[in-house]
């Protein structure tokens, strides 16, 4: 009887042992193949910048922070739109010619689509075609990585947690009986999940995703305080009570708590 139970606890001791070094050399090959390759070209604006709406709904990136550090992504990478507010690092790598020493990155958040162009190769000017993993930056952002002089630079990208000043913006838009939010500013994974609102004298509704990050639902919710339930793609759920007061109106912005 004790042998079989020294035995018991022998082989119970190797298979955590086995597991650990198992978990160890998961982590090891994670960390490995972290960074992805891609290409990048840059968006000439006036200012440096880019400052349009874009496919994610945002409208000004200035004014809702994201301004130079944006970029438009191709399709394998947009995902419909469900990428958008998503937070990439990128380095130019591999091109000693157009690369800035040391291969410095920067850290950008998804706000439009780069559409493809089938007429063109995807090496000549088809940089979005799918299932080419495509960035198109601002001027100001490509050139801390690469020179302006560059048409197009290879890249390594990854996601990485956005990091943001504040809490997450709610923006009302709508009718009488179509009801929006655009919802920026989010932190973490920066990519949203799924979206519920709440009046005074509702339950708990769900939202539809329009376009990009505006969610909408078709219940009146004119008069009443509004709280927000907010999941981002890690799976995490941040909700936020009374955001709006019961005056609110279209065209204003609250902001709630932050991940």
């Amino acid at each position: 009887m004790g042998g079989t139970l020294q035995a018991t606890l022998l082989y119970l001791v190797l298979y955590l042992v086995l597991l650990h070094i198992c978990r160890c050399s998961n982590i090891a090959v994670s960390q490995d193949e972290e960074w992805k390759t891609a290409t990048a070209t840059y968006s000439k604006e006036t200012d440096g910048s880019i400052i349009t709406e874009g496919a994610c709904g945002y409208g000004d990136l200035h004014k809702i922070s994201y301004g130079k550090h944006s970029a438009g992504l191709s399709g394998i990478l947009f995902n419909k739109g469900s990428t958008c507010g998503a937070c990439y690092e990128l380095r130019c790598v591999d091109h000693i010619l157009w690369c800035l020493l040391g291969s410095p990155s920067v850290t950008l958040t998804a706000t439009d689509f780069c559409p493809p162009n089938y007429g063109l190769s995807k090496d000549y000017g088809g940089w979005c075609n799918f299932p080419k993993e495509h960035f198109e930056m601002s001027e100001a952002a490509f050139a801390e990585i690469a020179k302006r002089k560059a048409d197009i630079v290879p890249v390594q990208y990854k996601r990485v947690k956005c990091e943001r000043s504040g809490g997450l913006r709610f923006m009302m838009s709508g009718s009488s009986h179509f009801y929006q939010v655009l919802i920026t500013n989010v932190g973490s994974d920066g990519e949203i999940l799924a979206v519920k609102v709440k009046g005074s004298r509702t339950g708990w509704i769900p939202m539809a995703r329009n376009w990009g990050q505006n969610w909408q639902s078709n219940v009146n919710l004119k008069g009443q305080p509004l709280s927000f339930e907010v999941t981002i793609s890690s799976g995490r759920t941040l909700t936020s009570y009374n955001v709006a007061p019961a005056n609110w109106q279209f065209g204003q912005t609250f902001e709630g708590k932050q991940f």
